[in-house]
């Protein structure tokens, strides 16, 4: 078996080009791969298509790539926390094919099995079926790109419409645990996208928490086998931030009308804390 393991991140992404597409896996701040991030912002590469389910926040995780114009266009489904991102599309700078979330991940899971395309209820009678969704402005405000109407049929008297799938030209993921053979397991919300970012681009680079020797793994616990995946990077000391956090309120303190209690924000986190927290 080939030993895919590379010594960088910095080498691991040094032939990404400018122009590629690339599949970015996790859920928020949750289990992004930011160490890849971070290098292939340090290598200048820029025109880069983006899919991933949001595009970070305005200073980390693609967000970096974003405020420095390196993204051109991203196909993305929650995209409400970045400032930057909506001055950009609003300004014409930024090409944005919004998709729904399911649909998204059906795209790239289907791509990775070699599936092209695939027919589903979600967006039926909207634009996203219909076309004429604003994909990029002009300098102006006037609609410069608008998506194209899409085949829509009916199965047993109810219509869907035809998405087609993604393999982009990359896929960067994080995973809790991976071995040289680039088996890799995942931890809790990180689980989202990562598993189809992994298996959907044409090269995957995985960073990886923890590198074990082959054989370490249990297989019924592996979730992306390393047939999908061709570079392993250790990334041990990752920062994992939380976009949102949730704390619990101080014993004797009275939620407000808001919901929360006076003290609220400056309590530690206990138990499971915030969804962004639990699987990073």
């Amino acid at each position: 078996m080939i030993d895919k393991v590379v010594a960088s991140a910095e080498e691991a992404v040094a032939d990404i080009p400018d122009g590629a597409s690339l599949a970015v896996g996790g859920f928020g701040l949750c289990g992004i791969p930011v160490t890849l991030i971070d290098a292939l912002h340090a290598a200048g590469t820029s025109e880069l298509e983006t899919v991933s389910n949001n595009c970070g926040v305005d200073d980390w995780g693609l967000g970096i790539l974003l405020r420095d114009g390196r993204i051109r266009r991203t196909i993305s489904s929650y995209v409400g926390e970045n400032k930057e991102f909506a001055r950009q599309y609003l300004a014409g700078e930024l090409e944005v094919v919004l998709t729904p979330q399911g649909t998204l991940a059906e795209k790239l899971r289907a791509g990775g099995a070699g599936i092209p395309a695939f027919y589903t209820k979600a967006g039926v009678g909207t634009q996203v079926s219909d076309g004429g969704l604003p994909q990029k402005y002009d300098a102006n405000g006037t609609i410069a790109i608008a998506s194209a109407p899409k085949e829509v049929r009916s199965f047993g008297g109810v219509d869907y419409v035809l998405e087609e799938s993604l393999t982009p030209d990359f896929g960067l993921v994080h995973a809790w645990k991976g071995d040289r053979h680039g088996n890799l397991v995942f931890h809790a919300t990180a689980m989202n996208f990562n598993p189809l970012c992994a298996m959907a681009g044409r090269i995957t680079i995985a960073e990886v928490e923890e590198l074990v020797e082959p054989g370490e793994l249990d297989p019924e616990h592996i979730h992306t086998p390393g047939i999908f995946v061709q570079r392993v990077v250790l990334s041990a000391s990752a920062e994992k931030r939380i976009e949102k956090r949730t704390v619990a309120l101080a014993a004797g303190v009275l939620p407000t009308a808001g919901g929360a209690g006076a003290g609220a924000a400056t309590e530690a986190p206990t138990g499971a804390g915030s969804n962004q927290q639990a699987g990073a």
